[in-house]
């Protein structure tokens, strides 16, 4: 057995003595567990944006100890077993990529995601955008969403024809705020997000993540900007609009480039 194989027997020994004597592990059931894995997945995505490698590690090795933790429960139930898990994804990536297990050819990675969605309608699945979370968060679900759409031919051309529909939906945004009509404000609104999170594919922009870096770079600015007032013996609280937009400019030229 090689080093990886011990150090994950290694995992599956340690969660077994945890799961028979710690008072805390013994207690937790697939549910208690699920909003903490939710936790994690998310600690590992913030990791990824920062391009953190050490804490990417760290949240790696997290979600795999809720695999294991998960399995270990399921066990105990009489499920499944780890062994069933592993078992289970290995056929499933054998069958969904019959031009590495089988005869059929591929010219690319699109010919790769279009076959993949193809072997899924013949396991069982109703519709390509089967499998898509309805728990995902708004952004990610729409790009999951547009990008199953895409492997049947349901795509624009080119990145020009999918920046005419967001304006499209700018105008139609526009003319629902004159209309002064809430639902279809709002309706309107999402319309034009759904749009350009398609025009951020066009662009091979990740709209999750550049959202996040800049959730991340207003966070940082706007801190910056609350330690500067206090240099100065004032509370934001305390300042007009204008001599706070005086500060965040500064700050901003203080971070030109990041």
């Amino acid at each position: 057995m090689n080093a990886t194989g011990e150090s994950f027997l290694r995992l599956v020994k340690i969660m077994d003595e945890l799961r028979d004597q710690c008072p805390w592990d013994k207690k937790q059931t697939v549910h208690t567990l699920r909003s903490l894995t939710i936790e994690e997945t998310f600690e590992l995505a913030d990791a990824i944006t920062e391009n953190n490698w050490k804490d990417i590690k760290e949240e790696l090795g997290d979600i795999l100890l809720h695999i294991v933790f998960y399995a270990k429960i399921a066990t105990e139930q009489n499920q499944f077993s780890l062994k069933d898990v592993i078992n289970g994804v290995c056929e499933k990536l054998i069958f969904r990529h019959p031009h590495i297990y089988g005869d059929v050819q591929v010219k690319d990675e699109e010919d790769v995601k279009r076959n993949w969605e193809n072997l899924k309608l013949k396991e069982g699945k109703k519709s390509v955008l089967d499998g898509v979370p309805r728990a995902l968060p708004a952004t990610v679900k729409a790009m999951r969403l547009q990008e199953k759409a895409k492997q049947v031919g349901f795509e624009w051309d080119n990145q020009g024809q999918v920046w005419v529909k967001v304006e499209e939906e700018m105008k139609e945004l526009q003319d629902a705020i004159t209309d002064n009509v809430p639902e279809a404000i709002e309706e309107e609104f999402g319309d034009l997000m759904f749009s350009l999170i398609n025009y951020s594919r066009f662009l091979n922009i990740d709209a999750e993540n550049a959202l996040e870096r800049t959730n991340k770079k207003f966070i940082d600015r706007f801190t910056q900007m609350e330690r500067e007032a206090l240099a100065n013996g004032r509370h934001l609280t305390e300042m007009s609009l204008e001599e706070m937009d005086a500060i965040w400019n500064q700050v901003k030229l203080q971070n030109r480039g990041t």
